[in-house]
């Protein structure tokens, strides 16, 4: 699960409303947001709520469909991606999901939730690398996080960066996915600080 694969864990944890709606929207400060698809960047991202959460989509519109454990949300966040929200038993205990969904792809939503039994299945609690960066943008406030702009090299503009204290260097702007393990772990809540990667079951 990388951030381009097609299906990735975006948040460790269960997201209240508040973090919901932040989560609804993690690319709001891409660049040329206006004049840029973003489909790709949304299209696969998934991350757990609460049934209080998931109750409330359910009834803030009628929804666009309902298929036994999950239904689509009417307002599309591009042409074909909209919002999915799930209702699935997993390890005995009902819990409940949103991902978004490219309702342009066959089986896209069948296949989301086949990925997030699988990964919600591992047998320990254990977060990716890539895992760990996406929540760290995730959890990241807007002014503290961006898009690397014109004063970085050509290569880099673009990419996504966030504030990092590196003690007595101070704070600085650092591309996401160039932390190291150390300052990665810095970045984290304690309790998601010392999990292991992905063990197989």
């Amino acid at each position: 699960m990388n951030p381009f694969s097609p299906i990735r864990k975006v948040y460790q944890g269960i997201a209240d409303r508040r973090q919901m709606f932040r989560l609804f929207d993690r690319h709001a400060q891409r660049p040329n947001r206006e004049h840029v698809d973003a489909g790709s960047l949304y299209s696969g991202e998934w991350f757990e709520v609460g049934r209080v959460e998931h109750d409330y989509m359910l009834e803030i519109l009628p929804p666009l469909w309902m298929r036994g454990e999950m239904f689509a949300l009417r307002e599309f966040l591009t042409d074909s991606i909209t919002s999915v929200f799930y209702t699935l038993r997993i390890d005995a205990r009902t819990r409940y999901f949103h991902a978004y969904c490219d309702l342009n792809v066959a089986r896209s939503p069948a296949e989301m939730r086949d990925a997030i039994v699988e990964r919600e299945s591992w047998p320990v609690k254990a977060m990716t690398r890539e895992e760990r960066l996406e929540h760290i943008w995730s959890a990241t406030h807007d002014e503290y996080r961006g898009y690397a702009g014109d004063r970085w090299l050509p290569e880099h503009r673009g990419k996504r960066t966030v504030l990092y204290y590196g003690g007595r260097q101070g704070t600085m702007l650092k591309l996401l996915d160039e932390l190291t393990d150390d300052e990665i772990a810095a970045k984290l809540p304690v309790h998601l600080r010392y999990l292991p990667g992905r063990i197989a079951a």
